[in-house]
């Protein structure tokens, strides 16, 4: 899944740059979702079908469990491909692939920076990020439940600009260390590339979780009112089940990004 994700990635790039140049940011993740959507449709309706015909919710979100992990390794795929491509590729061309990714970015930046005055303490930003990630966690509920697959988009979205954000610090520190050379420039290099990851993916792996999980609960719902299958209560528990799963988790994953991730990299 690492792999088709990343494989995916490089094609869309490739086409949204060199025949839709104008549109290639946004193009770039449609294109990873079209490539994406039959194979996450098939497993939505095959998730679906484990409701109807199983008796014992644990093995259910065992099965479920199974599936939000072979997602990760897709998002992962996708995100390294992107985080490649940003930092390898000119800069010129890194402009027109990312642009609204960046404005994204510092549209993000700005908005926590105006919420943050000198008497905003940490429960606060916490709170803040949280009604943020909310949002992101409602509207993939939506997606999935009024297209299906809907959701994809919003996670491909969010792959690009995570993998934006870890590009950018990457070059950062690489130009900090440009003047070394040999042995310490190697361990520079990698030491940059670790932080650069775990930077955003020490709470940002969780956020991702949460979400695919909403968007898996989402996905299951929507099949079953297609093919008529919502009178059964075990679509129902379980999905309300994964949907409390993924408000917890997202819980988590602001407690380490306000509390855990900034004392380990700051």
């Amino acid at each position: 899944m690492f792999l088709a994700g990343f494989i995916y990635t490089l094609v869309g790039l490739a086409l949204s740059l060199f025949v839709f140049k104008e549109v290639a940011s946004i193009l770039l993740v449609f294109l990873i979702v079209i490539a994406i959507l039959p194979m996450f449709y098939t497993t939505l309706k095959t998730e679906e079908e484990l409701d109807l015909h199983s008796e014992q919710e644990w093995r259910l979100l065992r099965e479920h469990g199974k599936v939000i992990t072979f997602l990760l390794f897709m998002f992962l795929g996708i995100t390294a491909a992107l985080v490649l491509s940003y930092t390898f590729l000119p800069e010129k061309t890194t402009n027109i692939i990312f642009h609204l990714q960046e404005k994204a970015i510092t549209n993000v930046n700005s908005n926590l920076r105006g919420a943050i005055t000198g008497g905003t303490t940490q429960f606060d930003f916490f709170i803040k990020i949280l009604v943020n990630n909310l949002k992101v966690l409602f509207f993939c509920l939506v997606f999935s439940l009024l297209y299906g697959t809907g959701a994809i988009f919003i996670l491909t979205w969010n792959a690009s600009v995570i993998a934006t954000a870890m590009g950018n610090l990457f070059k950062n520190e690489l130009a900090q260390i440009s003047s070394l050379v040999g042995f310490p420039y190697l361990s520079a290099y990698f030491s940059a590339a670790t932080m650069s990851f775990f930077r955003y993916m020490t709470h940002g792996i969780l956020e991702i979780t949460a979400y695919f999980i909403m968007a898996l609960a989402g996905g299951i719902l929507s099949v079953a009112i297609v093919h008529h299958n919502l009178e059964n209560e075990r679509v129902l528990i379980d999905t309300l089940d994964l949907i409390f799963i993924s408000l917890g988790i997202l819980v988590i994953a602001g407690v380490v990004e306000v509390y855990i991730t900034p004392m380990l990299f700051m």
